[in-house]
């Protein structure tokens, strides 16, 4: 399949903004996605068809791993995720393998751009958009024990983003990886389908980032963490004990 001439593969940072500034009325989808998960592979097939579609929008294709400064700069936290701006406008972000949601969109924005609300305007690429629709719905006493009950579903809980078969992030596929070559028997909770769990676990576990690793119900680590107990011999002692 040829690729359309309306889509950009970008190789760094400066690539990027080259790019994204050469025509700042341009309607621009950027594709967040990682060779390594199954999703984009669906999406990205889905991302072409658009581009033929319509050859007015321009695509720009970032490897979310190997430029890690583009998704860093839009907050960029599991793969597949889009992004459509029109200059550093941006129009919307939708997360995750939503064809449907991507398509109405790019329809959207692609067809009558002069009338779109803008949801910010920056100088910068703008971050994701905050959706507080779901605050407030328990008490803060409620969503604790909740957390603790997840984290008490099973001797070992892996909180990550996706699922143990199909991650959508790096970090979370590695330490699946390094959990399943350990032997490690293991549970998990997908945080990105509960955002105020997601956010408490931060507080609760003191530790701002995920994958988190339980153990009997106490926060072990993230990835470099567990990494570096396999490494010095410790990850036997407090994770695989009585497995």
């Amino acid at each position: 399949m040829s690729t359309p001439s309306n889509v950009v593969t970008v190789t760094s940072p400066e690539h990027f903004q080259s790019v994204l500034s050469q025509d700042l009325q341009r309607v621009s989808l950027i594709n967040f996605w990682a060779p390594w998960a199954a999703p984009c592979a669906q999406m990205n097939e889905v991302v072409l068809e658009l581009a033929k579609k319509y050859p007015t929008l321009l695509v720009i294709q970032v490897d979310a791993e190997s430029q890690e400064d583009i998704s860093e700069s839009f907050n960029v936290e599991s793969v597949p995720t889009f992004v459509i701006l029109q200059g550093h406008t941006l129009l919307s972000r939708i997360a995750g393998a939503d064809a449907a949601a991507l398509t109405e969109a790019i329809a959207t924005h692609t067809h009558a751009p002069s009338s779109v609300q803008p949801q910010s305007h920056t100088e910068k690429p703008p971050a994701a958009p905050i959706d507080n629709s779901a605050e407030k719905a328990e008490s803060e006493e409620q969503l604790d024990d909740r957390c603790r009950s997840i984290m008490a579903q099973s001797r070992v809980v892996l909180f990550m983003k996706g699922e143990p078969d199909a991650p959508r992030c790096g970090f979370s596929r590695k330490i699946v990886a390094l959990l399943r070559d350990q032997g490690v028997e293991f549970t998990h909770f997908d945080i990105l389908k509960d955002e105020s769990v997601r956010s408490r676990l931060k507080t609760l576990n003191d530790w701002p980032t995920f994958p988190q690793l339980i153990v009997n119900r106490e926060f072990v680590g993230g990835l470099d963490i567990v990494q570096e107990m396999v490494e010095n011999g410790e990850f036997d002692d407090v994770v695989k004990v009585h497995t």
